[in-house]
């Protein structure tokens, strides 16, 4: 991936947040587009950025009803919200209404490239879903439904097995216990059972279940698969 090829349109209301990432995101190839408010945002979306960085505390208009008027207009371009230390309904709300990942003010800019590596890579599955996922010793192959972890065969129950398929299908992107809940069991609104089944698939497929290297818990909000190699 050329990163010299790829535009980022920063959306934050703080000059010193906005020159940290124009500084921190330039050295590293990327173009950035620049926006002081929700107004200027909508604007640069004409500009079809690759990747947005978004700030849910604007000034004019409010972080999420801007989340829900770019996706209206662009259902796919990845985007990663910056949000208040502590602001977890935020963050689930955020990521209902399609972000795809979310970092914590103050942010380390190893860390935002990570996360930004993680959404341009699912976004590329997304548009060109490789038929067998491998992360580490775990291989999931979705079209003969096998798992295997190292050389040996793991035998999941329909249900484990679904959970790992949407994980698999979003691998690094933050999943919420309402959106794995809808997706698995349409009715069901409780998140205990899928606590269930997640510890259920984490005896099966991690080395340790207890700590965990594959299905990774996003506290208070739900669950991220480690990216694919």
């Amino acid at each position: 991936m050329n990163a010299a090829a790829i535009k980022v349109l920063v959306i934050d209301d703080e000059p010193p947040i906005r020159k940290l990432l124009r500084m921190g995101l330039s050295t590293q190839g990327y173009d950035i587009l620049e926006a002081s408010n929700g107004k200027i945002a909508l604007e640069l979306l004409a500009r079809d950025p690759a990747l947005i960085i978004l700030d849910l505390g604007l000034p004019d208009i409010q972080g999420h009803d801007l989340l829900r008027m770019i996706r209206a207009r662009n259902d796919s371009v990845p985007i990663v919200v910056l949000s208040s230390r502590g602001d977890e309904a935020g963050k689930v709300q955020a990521l209902d209404l399609g972000a795809d990942d979310y970092l914590t003010k103050p942010f380390g800019m190893d860390e935002l490239l990570a996360r930004m590596r993680a959404a341009l890579r699912h976004q590329l599955q997304v548009h060109g879903e490789r038929p067998v996922f491998k992360s580490g010793e775990l291989t999931v192959d979705l079209v003969r439904r096998l798992v295997k972890v190292g050389d040996k065969d793991v035998k999941l129950s329909p249900k484990e097995y679904e959970l790992l398929r949407v994980l698999v299908q979003h691998a690094g992107k933050v999943l919420t216990h309402r959106f794995l809940l809808k997706e698995l069991w349409d009715e069901l609104t409780d998140a205990q059972y899928l606590r269930v089944y997640v510890r259920q698939l984490r005896q099966k497929i991690e080395p340790d279940p207890e700590r965990p290297q594959f299905v990774l818990t996003e506290t208070g909000i739900g669950y991220r698969l480690r990216p694919p190699d």
